[in-house]
C-alpha cells in the first residue's frame, strides 16, 4: 500500500513538473517571438514573461529542494548546498509572487471602475506603482536573505560544536522549518495586497452590477466579463498559493510524524502545483495565449492523427 502510494506520488509530482515547464516555457517563449516580432511589448506581456521565467527557476529548485529534504533528512547534505539552492529558490520565489501581485495589481487598475482621486492617479501612474512595489520588494527580498543567512549561520554553530548523530539529525530538520517560516512570514505582504485586490475587484464588480440592473440582460457587458475574468485568476492564484504554502509546511513537519502519515507523501504535489498549474490559469486568462494554445493543440492533434493513418 505504501509503496503504490509513493508510485503514485512520484508520478503526480513529475507529471506536475514537466507539464509545468512546458506552461511556462510556452509563455515566455510566446511572449518573446512576438516581441521581437512586433519590437514593443505591453506591459502584461511583460509580466506575464518575467513571471513565466522566474516559475521555471521555482520550479526546478522546488523539484530539488522536496528532493534534498526526502531522501537526505539525516544530515548528509552538506550546508553549502543547502544555503545556495534556498537561495536560488527564494530569489526567484520571490519575484514570482510579487509579479503576480503585481498582474493583480494592474487588472484591478485596469478593469475596476471607481470615481476616487486616489484611484485614477494610481491608474494613470501603473509603471510608478510598479517601480514602487519592485524597490518594496528588493527591500523584503534583502531582509529575507539577510534573516536566512543568519538563522543557516546560528545552525552551523550549533552543528559544530555537538557531534552527537542524534543531535545534528534533529537540527537539520529544523533549519528548513525556520528557512521557510522566515520566507512566508515575508511573503504574506504580496498575498495581502492580492487578496485586498481581489476583494476591491468584487466590490467594483457589485458597483457595475448594480449601476447596470436596468439594462436588458441580453446586452453584452464587457466591463463585468472583465471583471469576473480578473477575478478567476486572482482567486486562482491566491488558492494555489495556500496549496503551495500549507504543503511546504506539513511536508517539513511531516517528519515529525515518522513514516505513520501516509498524507506526507502528497505534500510534494501541492508544493508544485503553484508554480506548474498557475501558468495553465494565466494562460486560459489571457486571450492571445488561450488562441495560440489552442491553435498549436489544434496542430498536434492533427499530425498525430495523421501519423496514426500513416501507421495503419
Amino acid at each position: 500500500m505504501r509503496a503504490a502510494i509513493q508510485v503514485l506520488s512520484a508520478t503526480m509530482l513529475n507529471v506536475e513538473f514537466i507539464t509545468g515547464n512546458f506552461g511556462n516555457g510556452f509563455i515566455a517563449v510566446l511572449n518573446i517571438m512576438d516581441w521581437v516580432k512586433r519590437r514593443k511589448i505591453s506591459s502584461v506581456d511583460q509580466i506575464l514573461t518575467a513571471l513565466a521565467i522566474s516559475r521555471i527557476t521555482v520550479l526546478w529548485s522546488l523539484y530539488i529542494m522536496v528532493s534534498i529534504f526526502s531522501e537526505y533528512s539525516d544530515a548528509e547534505v552538506t550546508m553549502t548546498t543547502v544555503r545556495l539552492t534556498y537561495l536560488i529558490w527564494v530569489i526567484f520565489q520571490h519575484f514570482s509572487i510579487w509579479l503576480a501581485t503585481i498582474l493583480s495589481i494592474l487588472y484591478f487598475l485596469k478593469i475596476a471602475s471607481f470615481s476616487n482621486s486616489i484611484f485614477l492617479y494610481l491608474r494613470w501612474r501603473f509603471k510608478k506603482v510598479v517601480s514602487v512595489a519592485l524597490l518594496m520588494s528588493l527591500f523584503l527580498l534583502f531582509l529575507n536573505i539577510l534573516v536566512s543567512n543568519i538563522h543557516i549561520d546560528m545552525w552551523m554553530n550549533k552543528f559544530k560544536t555537538n557531534a552527537s548523530y542524534s543531535y545534528k539529525l534533529k537540527n537539520f530538520r529544523q533549519i528548513p522549518k525556520l528557512l521557510v517560516l522566515t520566507n512566508s512570514i515575508v511573503t504574506l505582504i504580496p498575498f495581502a495586497v492580492s487578496m485586498t485586490m481581489f476583494f476591491l475587484l468584487i466590490f467594483s464588480l457589485w458597483k457595475h452590477l448594480k449601476k447596470i440592473k436596468h439594462i436588458a440582460k441580453n446586452s453584452r457587458d464587457a466591463s463585468g466579463t472583465a471583471h469576473i475574468n480578473a477575478l478567476k485568476t486572482v482567486f486562482a492564484f491566491l488558492l494555489l498559493y495556500v496549496i503551495f504554502t500549507f504543503s511546504l509546511f506539513v511536508h517539513l513537519w511531516s517528519y515529525e510524524f515518522g513514516e505513520r502519515k501516509l498524507f506526507k507523501y502528497f505534500c510534494p504535489v501541492g508544493i508544485i502545483a503553484f508554480p506548474s498549474l498557475h501558468s495553465f490559469v494565466l494562460i486560459l486568462g489571457n486571450r492571445k495565449l488561450r488562441q495560440t494554445s489552442l491553435l498549436v493543440l489544434s496542430v498536434l492533434r492533427c499530425k498525430i492523427q495523421g501519423c496514426a493513418l500513416l501507421c495503419f
